[in-house]
C-alpha cells in the first residue's frame, strides 16, 4: 500500500521492521531448538534458507529481464544490471546505498529496491548461526545477555547515524541488527525463561491489553509515521516492539490471536513473501511504461 502511492499508509515501510523482528524470533527459534535436540547442521540450516528464499527470487528477477529490456532507459537498465548481481551476491542492500538511498521519485522506477531487505536478511542467516554455534562452546546462559548487547549497541550506532548518515543507516545489517535482535532475544525468553518470567505476569488480562497494545503500536507506526522520520533510529522501536509484545502475549486466548489466526490472515501470510517479492516489480514497471504515476486503480 506504501509503495503503491496510498497516502493513509504513509508509514507503510515499518512493514520491514515487523518482519525483522518475525524473521529473527523464527531463525533463532529453529536453531537453539535443533541445537537442544542434537540435530542441528549448518549444511542444512543454508540450505534449506536457500530453497525457502532463492527460487522464488531468482523467478521474479527472470521475469523481470524481457520487460526492463523493452521498457527501461539505458541508464536505468544498466542500474537494473547492476541490481541483478546486488541481488545474487546478497548484497543489493549496498548498491541501493550508494545508488541514491530509498527515498526519492527516482527509486520509485526501480523494480529490485525492495530487495535490500532480502539482502539483509541473507547476511543476517550466513552470520547469525556461526555466532550462535561460538558462544554455544562457552556457555549457553551467555546467549542472551549476548544478544541484548548487541541489540543495544546496534540501536545506539542506528540512533546516531541516522541524523548523520540516514541512508547507511537504513540500508546496512549493523545498524539494522538490532530488530532481528529483539526476535531472537523472544526466541531464547520462550526456550529457556518462559516459566520463570509468565508466573509474574500469569493473568488473561495482561496478555489481551498487552497484545493489543502492540498492535496498536504497529498500527501507529503504519498510519502516522512518513519519510521525514528518522529511520531505524529511535522510532523504530514503536513498531518493532508492538511486535515483540504481539509474539509474547498474543494467543488462541486473546483478541488479537484469534484475529491473526482467521482464514484471512493466515492466507495473508501465507503468500506474504510472494506478494512482497512481485509487487515492487509491478509498481516500477507500471511507472516506467506509463511516465506518470499510474493512480490507485491500476496499482489494484
Amino acid at each position: 500500500m506504501f509503495h503503491g502511492g496510498y497516502r493513509l499508509f504513509s508509514g507503510g515501510f515499518v512493514g520491514v521492521d515487523v518482519f525483522f523482528v518475525i524473521s529473527g524470533y523464527l531463525i533463532t527459534t529453529i536453531i537453539l531448538t535443533e541445537k537442544e535436540n542434537g540435530t542441528f547442521s549448518l549444511v542444512n540450516f543454508y540450505e534449506r534458507r536457500i530453497r525457502r528464499i532463492l527460487p522464488a527470487l531468482f523467478l521474479v528477477m527472470l521475469v523481470c529481464l524481457p520487460f526492463a529490456w523493452l521498457w527501461l532507459i539505458p541508464p536505468d537498465l544498466v542500474d537494473f544490471s547492476k541490481s541483478l548481481v546486488g541481488v545474487s551476491t546478497f548484497s543489493s542492500n549496498i548498491h541501493f546505498m550508494r545508488a541514491s538511498g530509498y527515498w526519492g521519485i527516482a527509486n520509485e522506477f526501480k523494480p529490485l529496491l525492495h530487495t535490500w531487505s532480502l539482502a539483509v536478511e541473507e547476511q543476517y542467516y550466513v552470520l547469525f548461526p556461526l555466532f550462535l554455534l561460538f558462544v554455544w562452546k562457552f556457555r549457553k546462559r551467555w546467549i542472551l545477555s549476548s544478544l541484548l548487547f548487541i541489540a543495544a549497541t546496534s540501536l545506539a550506532v542506528a540512533e546516531y547515524k541516522v541524523h548523520n548518515h540516514p541512508v547507511e543507516t537504513f540500508f546496512l545489517l549493523q545498524t539494522r541488527l538490532w530488530e532481528l535482535a529483539i526476535g531472537a532475544s523472544i526466541a531464547f525468553y520462550f526456550l529457556y525463561r518462559k516459566k520463570t518470567i509468565r508466573t509474574l505476569l500469569a493473568h488473561k488480562s495482561v496478555d489481551e491489553i498487552l497484545s493489543l497494545l502492540g498492535l496498536l503500536l504497529i498500527f501507529y507506526a503504519v498510519f502516522v509515521f512518513d519519510e521525514t522520520v528518522p529511520f531505524p533510529g529511535f522510532y523504530a522501536l514503536v513498531p518493532t516492539i508492538g511486535t515483540g509484545l504481539i509474539i509474547i502475549f498474543s494467543s488462541p486466548n486473546t483478541l488479537v490471536g484469534r484475529m491473526l489466526a482467521t482464514k484471512l490472515f493466515v492466507s495473508i501470510g501465507l503468500i506474504s513473501y510472494s506478494t512482497y517479492l512481485w509487487h515492487q516489480p509491478l509498481f516500477a514497471f507500471a511507472r516506467n511504461r506509463i511516465l506518470t504515476e499510474p493512480g490507485n486503480l491500476i496499482y489494484s
